[in-house]
């Protein structure tokens, strides 16, 4: 067994044959259906970004996670009757052979109790400066798990912030992609939030076909 955090990009890529793509349908679809917020959530955000402003570059992992990263999830509001946001939940799969484990900062999976079927990845929380570990290998290998637990029926998607830069993944079999940064002390915060929100949208719509 392997923790997550044991693997850096190099490592991962070769033990499991990803590829890096410079685009996929999945992260373009996701892309594309952006839900705005609304004028109060704009008014919120606002204020959470002073926040962020203020604080960025002296806060540590839990300081950022509780004073900026979970409000804005909370604004979201991932929850429902057979969906969550869970955070440190032990994840653990076997992917090709191999098995991995660990403690994701925030997967939304399938069970409102516990985590059942993730469909996204959070991690990982890292201060402004000297970050330590690889947060895309850590998160890339907690998207590999998901992927077992779900069955591969669907696209895992996924996270890590690093201070203030925000990266959305996606990954499809062994091919995997990033987007750019979004910078959420700039204009960035809006876009990191309706990519948030449209998550939701496109979780609804996998845990209604998982109830059918």
């Amino acid at each position: 067994m392997s923790r997550f955090s044991d693997w850096n990009l190099a490592k991962l890529e070769k033990q499991f044959q990803l590829t890096q793509c410079d685009t996929m349908p999945a992260l373009t679809h996701w892309v594309d259906n952006q839900v705005a917020a609304s004028d109060f959530e704009r008014k919120s955000l606002q204020s959470y970004q002073e926040t962020v402003r203020y604080n960025i570059l002296h806060w540590n992992e839990t300081e950022l996670s509780m004073n900026f990263i979970g409000p804005i999830l909370q604004l979201i509001k991932f929850e429902g009757q057979k969906f969550n946001l869970f955070a440190q939940r032990p994840l653990s799969g076997i992917v090709s052979g191999t098995k991995l484990s660990g403690r994701p900062d925030g997967i939304i999976a399938y069970g409102r109790r516990e985590p059942e079927v993730p469909y996204f990845c959070l991690q990982e929380y890292k201060p402004e400066k000297d970050p330590e570990g690889d947060p895309v290998a850590q998160c890339l290998a907690a998207m590999l798990v998901a992927q077992e637990l779900n069955q591969h029926q669907y696209p895992v998607y996924g996270c890590y912030v690093l201070g203030r830069n925000w990266f959305f993944m996606t990954l499809k079999e062994r091919d995997y992609a990033i987007s750019p940064a979004y910078d959420v002390t700039q204009d960035g915060i809006f876009e990191v939030f309706a990519l948030l929100k449209g998550l939701r949208v496109m979780i609804e719509q996998w845990v209604n076909k998982m109830a059918q």
